[in-house]
């Protein structure tokens, strides 16, 4: 059973400034990795499901991209699989009926394949198995979810905005002030919608839920009835109510077994906030704390975390993304996420989307259709598929390397990003006990230069020298090596 972290003070943040804490490398470095400082059991990579499953979520080939570590053809090209095991299922909020003359109103800037649709379609019947609910909708995005589990992931449960009749001004994309939206009288149905979902999900999708988070990026104020996407401002008093109902309304479902998570808010700053306005009531209540990532490199204020548990989660990526292409910022962000969060567990938002700049596979916004894998695609390689589930979270004392170790398999994994000039790496092991490498001393290593012709380039030309590796690093480049025969 995954418990809750406990908040700890802010710590790290006043560091950020500094080269360590900015993800930059200073030339030829010399990083001592330490398996004293060991942050937890890894337990996965993931996505978000909405909005490119509900595009593509029927289609194979793209459940294996994501959720296997197969090759995977791909427009005529070889894939290395992701690997990643978290498929987070986002429960929407749209629907077009009308129920006592009322209907829902759309925001004029809302693409249709960003209105997900929900489930619960009549407020005046709470029965799931009524006419008042149409378990028939969301088809490619539910298709996408059951691929995954199939696939070995864990799947998650989270909404960006109740369904649109709980919404004060019926319209799912936020408030026109971009205030609070979700009616005073409908914060037990959001629960129960959620709640509703999961069981119907465990029971005839063969899908049962790890975890349910009633909201997405509650406090931010981007909310409003002009908006491109489903959100809804929730502020944290009415997130204490909501996440009461909700384990209320799961337990009554008999999924006493289901996890909630939240408050999935924008940053740091935000999620420190919100933690600290609730109760040890609704805290605990919360048994894992989702984050999202776009406070970027601008600081990493202390989040619940306390590794006498042992156990517990925080995703600071559960939202993460950025508008480099190269995907030089997803690999330095990650890594300070690494250094300062410690996460057991990091999801990016969309891997597909109609920017090139956001997207790991881009696709055409007007006609739907998949286009080009970018960069960012293979610096998203080297993490997923070397520091995998079951690992050791071990400190690089950086903000620009991740450890991973796998104690039985005697491996360790360290990816590093390069933001600069070409430079060297040193990789100081000695605290372990026994460096040996691969046969012959062999460390295999993989590279990916966004702007040159290496995307995820495979190496067997480094070796241990004195349980040190020296790694020539290209400018600009993200690489993982793999040191195996390696003991503590």
């Amino acid at each position: 059973m995954v418990t809750r972290r406990t908040l700890l003070a802010a710590a790290g943040a006043g560091a950020a400034g500094s080269a360590l804490a900015s993800g930059t490398a200073r030339a030829d470095a010399t990083i001592a990795i330490n398996p004293a400082a060991d942050y937890g059991v890894w337990e996965g990579w993931g996505t978000s499901l909405a909005w490119w499953a509900n595009v593509f979520g029927d289609r194979d080939d793209f459940a294996d991209i994501w959720f296997t570590t197969k090759s995977v053809t791909y427009n005529g090209t070889a894939l290395p699989g992701l690997g990643m095991n978290i498929a987070r299922y986002n429960l929407g909020a749209c629907s077009w009926n009308s129920v006592e003359g009322a209907t829902m109103v759309a925001s004029p800037n809302i693409p249709r394949f960003k209105q997900i649709e929900g489930f619960w379609l009549d407020w005046r019947n709470e029965d799931p198995a009524s006419s008042a609910w149409n378990w028939n909708v969301d088809a490619k995005q539910r298709a996408a979810l059951t691929k995954a589990v199939q696939r070995g992931a864990m799947a998650e449960l989270f909404a960006n905005s109740p369904m649109w009749w709980m919404c004060l001004n019926h319209n799912p994309s936020g408030a026109a002030n971009g205030g609070l939206n979700l009616q005073s009288w409908n914060h037990r149905q959001h629960a129960h919608h959620l709640a509703a979902t999961a069981r119907r999900a465990r029971d005839n999708w063969g899908v049962t839920f790890r975890t349910v988070d009633p909201f997405n990026e509650p406090s931010a104020n981007w909310w409003t009835a002009t908006g491109t996407q489903e959100g809804c401002h929730i502020d944290p008093t009415t997130q204490r109510s909501v996440l009461a109902h909700l384990r209320t309304e799961l337990d009554r479902q008999g999924l006493g077994g289901i996890m909630i998570s939240a408050s999935d808010e924008s940053l740091y700053d935000q999620a420190v906030s919100t933690w600290n306005s609730f109760d040890a009531t609704t805290r605990g209540l919360v048994r894992q704390i989702n984050v999202h990532g776009y406070q970027g490199s601008g600081g990493r204020p202390g989040l619940p975390y306390n590794p006498g548990r042992g156990a517990g989660e925080v995703l600071p990526g559960a939202a993460a993304r950025d508008n480099d292409g190269t995907g030089i910022t997803t690999a330095r962000n990650l890594c300070l996420d690494w250094r300062w969060l410690h996460p057991t567990a990091w999801c990016y938002w969309q891997v597909m989307d109609p920017s090139s700049n956001w997207a790991a596979i881009a696709y055409d916004f007007n006609t739907l259709r998949p286009g080009a894998v970018t960069p960012k695609y293979y610096v998203l390689a080297q993490f997923t598929r070397h520091i995998r589930p079951g690992m050791r979270i071990i400190d690089t004392g950086v903000g620009y390397a991740a450890a991973g170790y796998d104690p039985a398999a005697r491996r360790l994994v360290i990816v590093a990003v390069n933001t600069g000039a070409a430079q060297t790496l040193t990789f100081d092991l000695t605290r372990f006990g026994q460096v040996t490498g691969g046969s012959g001393g062999v460390v295999p290593r993989w590279t990916t230069v966004p702007a040159a012709s290496d995307r995820y380039t495979a190496r067997q030309d480094m070796r241990v020298n004195a349980k040190r590796v020296a790694v020539p690093f290209p400018a600009a480049s993200v690489q993982t090596i793999q040191v195996d025969g390696v003991t503590i």
